[in-house]
This record gives C-alpha cells, sequence and structure tokens, in this order.
C-alpha cells in the first residue's frame, strides 16, 4: 500500500505532521509526503518519508499564488496512492487538497473538516476543540486506520556535527527572526537578552536565515557567535541539538529545537493559540501575554501598537527563564 501525507504550510507545520507521518510510516509500504516550498526543508528532515511531492497551493501559506491550471494538471500526475491523509491547521478546510486527490484517482482519504465534503472524504474526523497540533495529525491517523506506535513526538533525523561552527559546549542559542513581524521579539530586545546572558557567563550562538544576516549580526553584537545564514536545515537541526536551551518565538526552529531534543525558551505572540502551537515534548517556559488583545487575530503585523504582547518580556525574564528549562 502506498500513503500520501499532505501538510501544505510553513517549515514549522511539516515538522508537526512528523509523529503522524512515522504512524502512516508503520503501516504503508511506501509514504509520500506532499508539501509547500516552505515546508520541503522540513519534510527532508522527517523519518518516514520515501518520497516528497513539492507544490505551491494557491489556499495555503501567507504569499499564496494564483491558480494555474496546467501546474495542477502537472500535479494530478506525480500523485499516485492508495490512500491519503490531509493535514491542515484547526482553521483551514481540507477539501481543496481532497478534490485533487480525487482527481488524481486516490481512493481512500482522511480529514478533519468541519464542512460537508460530500464525496470528498472517505473518513471525515471532528479534531479535539484544544488539541495541539501534533496531537490533532495524530487522532486524526489513527482514525485513518493508522495507530501511534511510538512515544507521539517529534522527532528528525541525525543532524550533522555542527560543533566546528558552534564552538565547544554548552551554549545557548537564541533565534531573533520569526515567520512573520507580529511574532517576532524587538531586534533591541533581543540584543540585551544576549548581553544578559554572557554576563551571566553563558555562551550565547545566535541563528538565522540567509535574508536574517544583518538581524543576527546586530543581535549578537559582541557577545554571540553569529550564524546568520550559515545553517541550512540538517545544520541548525545540529546547531540547535548541541544547545542546551534555546530562545526563539512561534516559529520553525522552536519545533525544530523540539524535534532534537532540546529544551525552549517561547516568546509567543498570541496571535495564534499557544495550546496548538507551543513547543512540543520537550521542557519550556512560554513568555508574552497571552491575553493581549491581538490574541487569535492570525495577524502578521502587530496590530497594537508597540507590540505589547511581547515588548513587555525583559531580558531578565529570558534569562530567568532559560536558566529555569536547563534546570528542568
Amino acid at each position: 500500500m502506498k500513503a500520501l501525507v499532505t501538510r501544505l504550510d510553513s517549515f514549522g507545520d511539516v515538522l508537526l505532521a512528523g509523529p503522524a507521518i512515522r504512524a502512516v510510516a508503520a503501516r504503508a509500504d511506501r509514504v509520500a509526503l506532499l508539501c509547500g516550498p516552505r515546508g520541503e526543508p522540513a519534510a527532508r528532515l522527517l523519518p518516514g518519508v520515501d518520497e516528497i511531492v513539492v507544490w505551491d497551493a494557491p489556499w495555503a501559506g501567507f504569499e499564496p499564488p494564483p491558480v494555474d491550471r496546467e501546474e495542477i494538471e502537472e500535479l494530478l500526475g506525480s500523485l499516485h496512492a492508495d490512500t491519503a491523509l490531509v493535514l491542515t491547521s484547526f482553521h483551514q478546510s481540507p477539501l481543496p487538497t481532497a478534490l485533487l486527490l480525487r482527481l488524481a484517482g486516490v481512493r481512500h482519504i482522511a480529514a478533519d473538516s468541519a464542512d460537508y465534503p460530500g464525496s470528498l472524504l472517505d473518513v471525515r474526523h471532528q479534531r479535539a476543540p484544544h488539541a495541539h497540533e501534533v496531537e490533532a495529525a495524530l487522532h486524526l491517523a489513527e482514525a485513518a486506520g493508522f495507530p501511534c506506535g511510538d512515544d507521539g513526538r517529534l522527532r528528525v533525523l541525525p543532524p550533522p556535527d555542527t560543533s566546528g561552527l558552534t564552538g565547544p559546549e554548552p551554549y545557548v542559542v537564541l533565534h531573533p527572526g520569526a515567520s512573520v513581524p507580529a511574532r517576532a521579539w524587538s531586534r533591541e530586545r533581543c540584543a540585551q537578552a544576549v548581553r544578559e546572558l554572557a554576563a551571566a557567563g553563558h555562551r550565547v550562538v545566535v541563528t538565522g536565515g540567509r535574508g536574517e544576516r544583518r538581524l543576527t549580526a546586530l543581535v549578537a553584537g559582541e557577545h554571540a557567535r553569529d550564524l546568520g545564514g550559515r545553517t541550512a536545515a540538517p545544520e541548525l537541526a545540529g546547531v540547535l541539538a548541541g544547545a542546551r536551551a534555546v530562545v526563539t518565538g512561534n516559529t520553525g526552529p522552536a519545533h525544530l529545537a523540539a524535534a532534537v531534543g532540546t529544551p525552549v525558551v517561547s516568546l509567543f505572540a498570541p496571535v495564534v493559540p499557544a495550546e496548538r502551537w507551543r513547543p512540543y515534548g520537550v521542557p519550556y517556559v512560554l513568555l508574552g501575554d497571552q491575553n493581549a488583545p491581538c490574541a487569535d487575530s492570525r495577524a502578521q503585523l502587530c496590530p497594537v501598537p508597540g507590540h505589547p504582547c511581547l515588548e513587555s518580556v525583559t531580558a531578565h525574564d529570558v534569562l530567568a527563564a532559560v536558566e529555569k528549562v536547563m534546570q528542568a
């Protein structure tokens, strides 16, 4: 039996699908993962994935592309599976994806759906009201005939040795960037946290993508090692695996840290619910006002002047949280 799992969202969302993908892989002969371009680097880290199909869906992501009939017809020719699991977040509909899978000839399709699916779904599952994204995906997989056969925690393939990048352990990682501005702690606060961590005797490593080099240089200053733009996904996994704690917002590296077993200090803007997207399966401390006016708005830009949900967090708060999760 060939199974197809779809998760068309970001890097972190694909990581959160990992336990459900392993549950499918335990009973299927082969597993293909359909993901978007931002999720592809995470897909390549996941155990249990035999094949990756990348497609930028017009109903997913922050900047979705226009509908392109030729691209859709090409995609349909590449989707071959006996059964499919359509994974979505709680506010998304699986039905556009399910329609494509039906057109591609997939006989058995399962998804969480609040909407009437007609003949598009064979298993119409209802997710628990406040379930974490990991648990919601696992519940759907079980309803589709793929019960979880392991501990259900996040996991990635063994990362490479990155000691040449980080220098000797122990160290703490601070990742200042985020997928959207509303989820990011200010660069000034990040730089203050680096200085406070360093003053308390912690070696600090600052990470970021290629487009974040100016940010990481400013945050690292003279007190931390700047790895901005120097780590692809496997190397970032290695850097996070060697850390005693990771400080970051609600973004992909928080979930990657959890996947390699590293405690997380989560600067969590409440634009999405923490109960669904908090770090999963590792010790963590959640910082940020979860009752701020922006709560559950899914805003990309902070709608409240001064970004109070995160700017109320101080560098001392971060230092105290780092020392707490390291003890845990």
